[in-house]
């Protein structure tokens, strides 16, 4: 008889990550109403509870962080105006040029270090009344940076860029998918957030393991207007507390032990740099690890032998290879992980 396969070990994403048996449990036992007439106990508790942790006054539970970006994007803008976010920003990289389609704005690209733009860029950027120019009508960071590899804001950085933002009367707007990750790795409380930001993304389903949703955070004026937009673009609930239950499990249990994702993408950055076939690696700040290549050996090939140890990981460009920990990967597969490696150079 053939031995049974290896668990799967799958570092292409923290999306993949599934729900823990505490966590099931805390779904199936959630009080849930008709989310669309207001009526879900535990959408509302979640929508409250997070927008407390970064001190705000509501939230939106919708599917998908890309939901909240566009919807907050959408909220803040109108045809003609212009966004300012840096050049490999998930905004206007992964979200289907969504800017222009929902909102009809264009997109002022930064180019930033590792993901980080300057308040010196960010204000340099702000257009001139001009009747030739959009106008500029909303700032939106990235926190951790996805492209960046995880990079996180210094917070003295995130000060001066609003202020500019401030003095120019602009919303800043947060994508924070990952800003569970930037606050435990940088010790930044979520609660000093809603100082800076007009509004905040916030996704459930990526390090924080929930199955599904993002929560949009800002003032009460501007969730109610959000939460019209969220109806026509479809995202309307019904008895979404099964979901929320989720969020609000991982809220209370999940976001300590980001600690232990970041130090095992340490761990794995380090085995990474010792392999004589890795040209670089981004030195990660969270639980992102993104590594480039020698040209001897081709990404599929790479990725090819990762999958037959039963590894999987995503190539993110010409030579780049990205790795992601995360609540499902142990130290038990990170061993794994480091002996494919070490195979690799084998080969």
């Amino acid at each position: 008889m053939p031995a049974p396969a290896l668990p799967l070990v799958d570092l292409r994403s923290d999306t993949v990550t599934r729900p823990t048996p505490a966590m099931l449990e805390a779904m199936w036992g959630a009080p849930v109403g008709d989310d669309v007439y207001e009526e879900d106990p535990t959408v509302a508790r979640l929508e409250a509870a997070t927008a407390a942790r970064f001190g705000l006054a509501a939230g939106l539970f919708c599917p998908s962080g890309t939901m909240t970006n566009q919807i907050a994007i959408k909220a803040h803008t109108e045809p003609l105006s212009e966004v300012i976010c840096e050049q490999t920003a998930h905004v206007y990289l992964w979200e289907v040029g969504g800017i222009a389609f929902h909102s009809g704005a264009s997109v002022a690209l930064l180019p930033g270090e590792r993901g980080r733009v300057t308040a010196a860029q960010v204000e340099a950027a702000i257009r001139p009344t001009n009747i030739h120019y959009p106008t500029t009508r909303l700032i939106c960071l990235e926190n951790s940076h996805n492209r960046g590899g995880g990079s996180c804001y210094a917070w003295p950085e995130l000060l001066a860029i609003a202020e500019v933002a401030r003095r120019h009367q602009l919303p800043l707007h947060l994508d924070g998918a990952r800003v569970f990750n930037a606050a435990v790795a940088t010790g930044q409380r979520t609660e000093d957030y809603g100082q800076l930001f007009d509004s905040i993304s916030v996704c459930l389903s990526k390090g924080l393991g929930a199955p599904v949703g993002s929560v949009l955070l800002g003032s009460a004026a501007f969730i109610q207007k959000c939460k019209r937009l969220r109806k026509a673009f479809g995202g309307g609930w019904r008895q979404a507390g099964y979901l929320a239950a989720a969020g609000l499990y991982a809220l209370e249990h999940h976001v300590a032990r980001l600690a232990d994702d970041h130090a095992r993408a340490a761990r794995l950055a380090g085995a990474l740099a010792r392999q004589p076939y890795v040209a670089e690696v981004l030195a990660p700040e969270t639980n992102l690890v993104i590594f480039r290549l020698h040209e001897a050996l081709p990404t599929a090939t790479f990725l090819a032998h990762l999958e037959a140890h039963g590894i999987k990981a995503s190539e993110f460009g010409p030579q780049w290879v990205r790795f992601v920990t995360h609540l499902d990967v142990d130290d038990a597969g990170l061993a794994r992980v480091e002996a494919a490696l070490l195979s690799a150079a084998k080969n």
